[in-house]
């Protein structure tokens, strides 16, 4: 799940070098801080969260079919 976030925000970013995703679990799911350039920010979350909640949806999708429950937090 890590790298399937990360090659999402790197095709999205304009400075890919500065994309880290850190992956944390817990007793009730895995979870997954993605961190971009600050200048890069809008690019990843969209208008009105659309690209934040469609990189969710995929994230979900891949996540349903190992059953697993991933959670995508975009940090600053």
């Amino acid at each position: 799940m890590k790298e399937l976030v990360e090659v999402i925000a790197k095709a999205l970013v304009e400075f890919p070098q500065e994309v880290v995703v850190t992956e944390t679990q817990n007793e009730k799911a895995i979870v997954l801080e993605l961190r971009v350039a600050q200048s890069d920010m809008g690019k990843v979350i969209g208008k009105q969260g659309r690209i934040a909640k469609a990189i969710r949806s995929v994230v979900k999708a891949a996540a349903a079919k190992e059953e697993k429950k991933v959670i995508v937090e975009i940090v600053q």
